[in-house]
């Protein structure tokens, strides 16, 4: 088993100093352990019988929890929290986490929040920190969106960004946000070491989308799928009630379709999932408003789950770019509903459309239990790691294990759904939509069910 990656991390130095949290080294004594820097996760589980595998630290994680020994003495930290980039289930239970783990467990009392993203960082916009203790921060995890505020751009300034961490005698940043945030979060703090100061730069990996490289699940993902099913009900009764009724929902999903294939497996209701990573034609007689059209003859209604990214590399005519630096897409959704209506009108079928896209109303929901969970846990191991020195990092779920995880390797690619893999066979089989729509050349159509 080779690996191309190094997932190595960096530590600002010794750590010297003993950690105020009262733990254990011995097992079996019913008190929580320490972790050690040699206790590490496999990247990949899986082995053949009989096969002899040589680990390698290229191909482990380094754990994530409490050490013994730490970096920081408490009393000295002046932690930072910033989040950047759009809403998602879950920021204010992160803030919430890192607060409450770096005031109870370590007694740190100077924390603060960044307001509004990266720019809070910067002279020209003139924004406050805001001072964060449990009183502070207590019940937001009850709330959507973000306590301290947030905003696209901003992490380009660099120079000024790492100025503004020393004007505020900042020892340590945690980064709440997805790939643009972390690059941003990387190129900080590789400033910080051309400048020999000691502040940890620990990310948070914040997207819905849930496709981040390697990490097993990104917080808001399981928020953004129980409201994506509750969309998707809607959408069936909807088309279930009216004359030839179809229910087109858009969810999230710029590059990947995780979000769509996992609505599709909880709700099964939906007909057809349209993702970036499977290529579909529209046209032909094996196209997708074919088999809509026989769908609809069959069972006088359908639902059709669309990811934001699909059908990009037809739609997008001029690249253009957010404050974020992403890509800004054309409405996948908005020209699916015109292609629909339009080949139906063609034929003279009459169909009653309803389209919706509830991606703001998602983005803006407070976090189910179980990303509650997920993000409390995720906002102690980064409150850990920060004590600990750990820096240019971000913290991550991996084979059920939280790990610290090298921001430059985790932004070096991201995670999709493969279509050779076991989500979207299981995807094909809960809506029975073609393997693929497309007009083969050859004349084969494949079908769900159909050998290949």
């Amino acid at each position: 088993m080779s690996v191309s990656f190094d997932f190595s991390v960096e530590d600002l130095g010794p750590r010297t100093i003993r950690s105020p949290i009262a733990m254990s080294k011995v097992h079996g004594d019913f008190i929580a352990n320490y972790v050690e820097d040699d206790e590490y996760v496999c990247l990949n589980p899986r082995m053949h019988l009989g096969e002899q595998a040589t680990i390698t630290r290229e191909q482990v994680f380094e754990c994530a929890g409490p050490r013994e020994m730490i970096y920081f003495s408490p009393k000295h930290v002046h932690a930072g929290i910033v989040s950047c980039g759009g809403l998602c289930p879950g920021i204010n239970d992160v803030i919430r986490a890192i607060v409450r783990c770096l005031w109870h467990r370590y007694g740190v009392r100077r924390i603060s929040g960044i307001r509004y993203g990266y720019k809070g960082f910067l002279q020209d916009y003139h924004y406050e920190t805001r001072a964060l203790s449990p009183d502070s921060v207590d019940d937001i995890h009850k709330l959507g969106g973000t306590y301290l505020g947030s905003a696209r751009g901003g992490g380009n300034e660099v120079s000024a960004i790492v100025d503004a961490l020393e004007q505020l005698n900042l020892n340590m940043l945690f980064t709440i946000g997805g790939d643009g945030t972390q690059r941003g979060s990387l190129e900080i703090a590789e400033e910080v070491s051309k400048r020999n100061l000691k502040i940890a730069l620990v990310g948070i990996p914040k997207t819905v989308d849930n496709d981040f490289s390697f990490i097993q699940r990104s917080f808001g993902f399981d928020t953004a799928v129980v409201k994506a099913v509750e969309v998707v009900t809607a959408a069936h009764m909807e088309a279930n009630s009216q004359i030839n009724g179809i229910g087109l929902v858009k969810v999230m999903g710029r590059d990947s379709g995780f979000i769509a294939a996992h609505t599709a497996l909880a709700s099964h209701e939906v007909n057809f999932v349209l993702i970036p990573e499977v290529p579909f034609e529209l046209d032909g007689p094996n196209g997708f408003l074919h088999h809509l059209e026989e769908r609809i003859k069959a069972r006088k209604h359908a639902v059709i789950v669309v990811a934001e990214g699909a059908m990009q590399d037809q739609l997008i005519k001029e690249i253009k770019r957010d404050a974020g630096g992403n890509v800004k897409m054309e409405d996948v959704g908005i020209f699916l509903k015109g292609k629909i209506q339009e080949y139906f009108d063609a034929k003279g079928m009459e169909v009653n459309l309803k389209y919706i896209d509830p991606s703001y109303m998602i983005r803006s929901a407070r976090a189910e239990p179980s990303d509650s969970i997920y993000c409390e846990r995720l906002g102690n191991a980064a409150a850990h790691a920060a004590m600990s020195g750990k820096t240019k990092i971000v913290i991550g779920l991996v084979n059920n294990e939280f790990v610290h995880l090298p921001i430059k390797v985790v932004i070096s690619q991201r995670s999709k759904v493969d279509p050779e893999g076991s989500l979207w066979r299981d995807t094909l089989d809960a809506t029975h939509q073609p393997i693929l729509m497309v007009n083969n050349p050859m004349g084969k159509i494949f079908s769900a069910g159909e050998e290949q």
